[in-house]
């Protein structure tokens, strides 16, 4: 690895970035430090390291899959069962 340094400006509002200085502290890090632990995860693994999830805690296909299963039981197109028996019922016909 080449021991030459560069720097990266990153453009952030005041308020995120005082959230993560001060979880950051608290783990006993820096924001430079959480930053270059970061990149490393990035070449480490050739992706992001971590899930991105939408608002809802799901990943954007699965969210994307609940939704239109959702669209289609309301279409009319699913099944609906009242009870466990029922279910296994319908699946063993």
């Amino acid at each position: 690895m080449s021991t030459t340094q560069t720097t990266i400006q990153l453009r952030i509002d005041s308020a995120t970035k005082a959230k993560a200085q001060s979880i950051f502290k608290k783990l006993g890090i820096d924001l430079s430090s959480a930053m270059k632990m970061f990149l490393a995860q990035v070449i480490r693994t050739k992706s992001i390291p971590f899930k991105a999830l939408t608002e809802n805690g799901y990943t954007p296909e699965y969210e994307k899959e609940i939704l239109e299963e959702w669209k289609a039981m309301k279409a009319g197109r699913e099944k609906t069962v009242h009870s466990f028996e029922e279910l296994m019922a319908d699946l063993n016909a």
